[in-house]
């Protein structure tokens, strides 16, 4: 399963597009998220405030900072593991 980090706040209707994205490939796909919200850690909110919502593939240093769609994600996401993307 592919791992991901989620970073968004509450109130973003980016954000909500963003999980919508996420959620509508999750049945093809093998992967989860978890939802961080920014604004819990000054660091995140220094760092994400003006990118969110951002994608982050964990175990690797490759975000994806809005805006992306569905083939986005999915090229963001294939081409920065070493194994192809295993569709369930």
């Amino acid at each position: 399963m592919l791992k991901l980090n989620l970073y968004t706040t509450s109130h973003c209707h980016l954000c909500e597009q963003a999980e919508a994205i996420l959620k509508s490939i999750m049945n093809d796909y093998d992967i989860s998220w978890i939802s961080i919200e920014i604004t819990d850690n000054d660091q995140l909110l220094e760092a994400y405030g003006t990118k969110i919502p951002v994608i982050k593939v964990i175990g690797t240093n490759t975000e994806l900072a809005w805006p992306f769609d569905t083939e986005t994600v999915l090229t963001h996401i294939t081409q920065t593991i070493p194994n192809p993307l295993i569709k369930k």
